[in-house]
């Protein structure tokens, strides 16, 4: 039986490479994107070259109302959602709390919270054996910063990621008699596009960083699909609540 899988923000970076991957598993996978429709549908164009079944689709997460529609268009397109890996996320703030813009602090939790809020309480409706689902799974990305922090920059960003912990513990002990597996990928820094963009601004900021880190340099994408395909596997079948940390050591408690 072909799974159905919805990847939030995955027109680049690690969750492009989530979908490519679990297309490869057998995944049916619904792309979604914000703005970059050329490149979501390149991921949608590479599925499909590989035999895979593939559908991209058009969502800001922020919005409740984009959401509900989102999930409709994957309940006609593909079917019965069996997983959800909510990857969308942004980080503007790169300053301490005293110059962090309210309109960048709204948006970091308008995505990052409220999105992924919004989208599980979808993806619990289709899956949830409560509702008559077949169960599912659901990861999370959060981040390395949900435990080490936002020092000097990013604080609401890492505040941010430190909610989705909570939202995936609590949702873990919530859904797990109905057939849900909850579970978190915290990444430390890696090699994105927003990463790439902070490096052209700061660089030394990038180098203090590496300095910190016990393996010696930023992880690659391959580096945090990789456990986040584990999570939804069968491989994974008697994990749930877990926060998986794939940081190089860094800030480890």
């Amino acid at each position: 039986m072909t799974r159905n899988l919805l990847v939030t923000g995955a027109s680049r970076g690690i969750g492009r490479d989530v979908a490519l991957r679990a297309a490869e598993r057998g995944y049916a996978v619904a792309v979604n994107y914000t703005s970059n429709q050329a490149k979501a549908d390149d991921v949608v164009q590479a599925i499909v070259d590989g035999g895979g079944k593939a559908v991209a689709i058009q969502a800001d997460v922020s919005d409740v109302g984009e959401v509900e529609r989102l999930f409709k268009t994957v309940d006609e397109k593909l079917g019965t959602l069996h997983a959800l890996v909510n990857n969308a996320g942004v980080g503007a703030t790169q300053g301490t709390l005293e110059d962090t813009k309210p309109e960048d602090l709204v948006r970091t939790f308008e995505v990052n919270v409220f999105g992924l809020f919004y989208c599980c309480q979808e993806a619990v409706k289709r899956m949830s054996t409560k509702h008559g689902g077949e169960g599912g799974s659901i990861v999370n990305i959060s981040s390395a910063a949900a435990r080490s922090g936002g020092v000097n920059a990013f604080i609401d960003y890492a505040a941010s990621k430190a909610a989705v912990d909570r939202i995936t513990t609590s949702l873990a002990m919530e859904t797990g008699a109905f057939g849900i597996r909850v579970n978190a990928v915290r990444p430390g820094v890696t090699e994105t596009d927003m990463i790439e963009a902070i490096r052209e601004i700061e660089p030394e900021w990038i180098e203090q960083v590496i300095q910190t880190m016990p393996m010696g340099r930023l992880g690659t994408v391959r580096e945090i699909s990789d456990p986040v395909l584990w999570l939804l596997s069968d491989e994974a079948a008697y994990v749930t609540g877990a926060l998986v940390d794939a940081s190089g050591g860094r800030a480890m408690p």
